[in-house]
């Protein structure tokens, strides 16, 4: 029975992980498809009352240093994108380098290994330490789920929409992200 359940685990786990890998698959479409014009243009209202597509893009970017820096330290870190600077160029490099490094952490949090170096998740200095684990991928998955869906309704009223059937085609996603096997 523990052998049933330390595979059924191991699926789990392994499936978080592809997911993940996935995710930047999505973003890597977003920026392939955003129209250059929508990069660093004014979301409508108030002017300065919202992010521009650049700005969110170096968030998700730099999110993902905070919480390598402060739950695998032991992993190098690329640098941060400047949010009034950087090019989608830039920050589709710079998204595939971070996105590498936390499938790293990942897949040490999510490992059985009594050894594992990553035990922790420390999102940033002013919120509770969680254990790292499944809750951590889920914060993960879903802060950048979030902005990516920021990131398509700002386009959509800026007049420059994305392909967004595109971010649903898992099984393109999962071999775009290098994966052999399928969604499960």
């Amino acid at each position: 029975m523990a052998l049933q359940s330390h595979a059924a685990l191991a699926e789990i786990r392994d499936s978080l992980l592809e997911t993940y890998a996935s995710n930047d698959a999505m973003n890597q479409l977003v920026f392939s498809d955003l129209d250059p014009r929508a990069w660093r243009a004014q979301p409508p209202g108030q002017k300065g009352s919202g992010r521009t597509i650049a700005a969110i893009f170096a968030h998700l970017h730099n999110s993902r240093l905070v919480w390598l820096k402060n739950s695998a330290p032991h992993l190098k870190c690329p640098p941060p994108l400047d949010p009034d600077r950087c090019t989608i160029k830039q920050a589709a490099a710079a998204h595939r380098r971070s996105a590498a490094q936390c499938l790293r952490m990942l897949s040490d949090a999510l490992s059985a290994a009594p050894n594992r170096r990553v035990s922790k998740f420390r999102r940033d200095g002013y919120v509770p330490t969680w254990p790292a684990g499944g809750t951590m991928f889920a914060y993960m998955f879903s802060h950048e789920a979030h902005h990516r869906g920021q990131i398509l309704l700002l386009a959509h009223q800026l007049g420059c929409r994305v392909p967004e059937p595109n971010i649903w085609q898992w099984d393109k996603l999962w071999k775009q992200a290098g994966l052999t096997t399928r969604p499960r």
